[in-house]
C-alpha cells in the first residue's frame, strides 16, 4: 500500500488541476446575452434601438437580440454599428458610441455560438429613458409651426422650418436640446441662426410647411446651435460660454426625416435654456472650397484646402460635410512649433450619420496653427451612394447631386469683445489667401463684408 499511495497522489492531483484549468478556460469562449451581449447593447445600441425610436427593431429583451445575433454581429464587424464614424486617437470627444476589439469579438462568438441567454437573473436591468427633456425643463420651447407630412417610401426627406424668436433683446444660450416631435422618421437635426429674413422668404416660396434643404439651409447663416442625432445628450456650453442670439432672429430648423414604411406627420421642438452674459467669446472659423470638379468614373479623387488661426484660440467642436460622393475626411492642426495635432479623421464618411463633433477637453491651438482638411470622393459606379447613373461631372454646390467641402470650426475666446476682430482677422486672412493661391473659398460672402466694415 505504502508504494502504490504516491501513484494515487498523483493521479488525483492531475485530474484536480485539469478540471481547475478547464474551468479558467470555458467561461470566455461563450459569451452570454445575460452576462456580456446585454450590457453591450444596454450602453451603445438601445437609445435608438427601442419602440418609438428611429431604428427598425428593439434591442432589450433576449429574443429581439437572439434573433438577429448574425446580423449584429456582422454590421458591428465592419463598425457600421454604432454609428460613430470619428476614428480613435483622432480626437477624443464626447458621448463617443465606439466598441472595443473585445465587445466586437464578443459579439461575434455570441452569434457563432447559437445566442444563448445564460442565466436571466445575472441580466442587467434595461435602461430607463427620460420622456421628457433630457437636461431639464427649458426656458423657452419653440415648435415647427404646423405638422409636416413624410411620405411612406421614398428617398429621404431635408426640410428646413423657419421659427421666429421673437427676442426684443439679445439673448445668451447655455443649453440646446432638440426634442423630435416623431422619432420614428426624424433621423438627425441641425440648428441654424439667420437675422437676414433670407430663410423667411424661402419658406414663404413654397405651399408646405417649411422648404427643402438637402446640402444645407440654403442661406448666409449668422450663426449656428448645434445639432442632434438619436442617441445624442444635450449638454450646456463650457463655464464661461454662450451662444449670443441677437434680437430680431430666426432659428432654422433643418431635419432629416427618413420613411418610415407608412404616411407619417412630425411637429419638432427645440427647447433653450438662457444664461447670464458670458466671460468668454465664442466664435467659428470654416474652412473649405466651391473649386469642386469631380470627372465622371474617377475614383480617390482629392479635394484639400487650409486655414490659418489668427489668434490663440481653444477649439471645443468640430464639424466636416460633404455630400453623397464623399468617402474619407482628414483634418490635422499642424502647430507653430513643427507638431502635428489631429483633430478627426473618418475613414468612412457617409452623409445619413454625419455629426457634430464636440471635444472631451478644449485643443488649444495657438496663433499661427495651419488647419489642413483632405476629403476623398469616389464618382465611379462601384459608389453605391453615387445618386446619378452613369456617373456625371459634379461641381460645387446645394443640390443631391452636387457637391461640398466644408469644414466648421467652433472656438473659444479669452472675452467676448475679442470675437468682432477675431472674425475680421481670419476674413481678412482667407483674402489674402485667395489672393496669392487662387481659388473659391468657401465661407466668404455678403455677411463677411459686413464682418469686415464692422467698427
Amino acid at each position: 500500500m505504502l508504494r502504490r499511495l504516491p501513484e494515487f497522489l498523483i493521479y488525483a492531483i492531475l485530474c484536480g488541476f485539469l478540471l481547475w484549468i478547464s474551468a479558467f478556460t470555458a467561461y470566455p469562449a461563450t459569451p452570454t446575452f445575460s452576462g456580456e451581449i446585454a450590457p453591450i447593447l444596454y450602453q451603445n445600441c438601445a437609445g435608438c434601438h427601442r419602440p418609438g425610436q428611429v431604428a427598425p427593431f428593439p434591442l432589450l429583451t433576449y429574443h429581439d437580440a437572439a434573433k438577429r445575433a448574425n446580423l449584429i454581429a456582422s454590421v458591428t464587424a465592419k463598425r457600421y454599428m454604432p454609428p460613430w464614424k470619428a476614428e480613435p486617437g483622432y480626437g477624443h470627444f464626447q458621448d463617443e458610441r465606439r466598441l472595443t476589439s473585445a465587445q466586437i469579438e464578443a459579439i461575434a462568438e455570441w452569434a457563432r455560438n447559437g445566442a444563448p441567454e445564460g442565466d436571466p437573473r445575472k441580466k442587467p436591468a434595461p435602461p430607463q429613458f427620460a420622456s421628457g427633456w433630457q437636461a431639464g425643463q427649458p426656458d423657452a420651447v419653440f415648435t415647427t409651426p404646423q405638422p409636416f407630412h413624410i411620405p411612406a417610401d421614398g428617398r429621404d426627406v431635408f426640410q428646413c422650418f423657419v421659427i421666429p424668436l421673437g427676442f426684443t433683446a439679445d439673448r445668451y444660450v447655455k443649453t440646446v436640446e432638440f426634442h423630435p416631435g416623431n422619432p420614428r422618421v426624424v433621423h438627425h437635426s441641425l440648428l441654424f441662426l439667420d437675422a437676414s429674413g433670407e430663410a423667411r422668404r424661402l419658406d414663404a416660396a413654397t405651399p408646405e410647411a417649411g422648404y427643402p434643404c438637402f446640402g444645407g439651409p440654403g442661406i448666409a447663416i449668422s450663426g449656428a446651435l448645434g445639432g442632434w442625432a438619436p442617441g445624442a445628450t444635450p449638454r450646456p456650453l463650457p463655464d464661461g460660454v454662450a451662444h449670443a442670439v441677437r434680437k430680431g432672429t430666426d432659428l432654422v430648423i433643418q431635419i432629416h426625416y427618413h420613411p418610415s414604411g407608412k404616411p407619417e406627420a412630425d411637429q419638432s421642438s427645440v427647447g433653450l435654456t438662457f444664461g447670464d452674459a458670458p466671460r468668454q467669446g465664442l466664435t467659428g472659423m470654416v474652412a473649405g472650397t466651391r473649386q469642386i470638379d469631380l470627372a465622371p468614373g474617377a475614383r480617390n479623387q482629392l479635394v484639400t484646402d487650409w486655414i490659418s488661426v489668427p489668434e490663440d484660440v481653444d477649439l471645443i467642436g468640430i464639424t466636416p460635410h460633404a455630400h453623397l460622393l464623399c468617402t474619407e475626411m482628414k483634418v490635422d492642426a499642424q502647430l507653430p512649433g513643427g507638431r502635428t495635432e489631429p483633430l478627426i479623421w473618418i475613414k468612412d464618411w457617409d452623409f445619413n450619420w454625419q455629426g457634430q463633433y464636440r471635444y472631451a477637453e478644449p485643443v488649444h491651438l495657438p496663433k499661427g496653427t495651419r488647419i489642413v482638411m483632405r476629403y476623398v470622393y469616389d464618382n465611379s459606379e462601384a459608389n453605391p451612394r453615387n445618386p446619378s447613373n452613369p456617373p456625371k461631372r459634379v461641381t460645387f454646390g446645394e443640390q443631391t447631386t452636387d457637391e461640398m467641402a466644408l469644414l466648421f470650426l467652433q472656438v473659444v475666446l479669452p472675452r467676448p469683445e475679442d470675437v468682432p476682430r477675431f472674425r475680421r482677422e481670419f476674413i481678412l486672412s482667407r483674402l489674402d489667401q485667395f489672393r496669392r493661391e487662387g481659388g473659391k473659398p468657401a465661407g466668404l460672402n455678403r455677411r463677411s463684408l459686413r464682418i469686415i466694415n464692422a467698427p
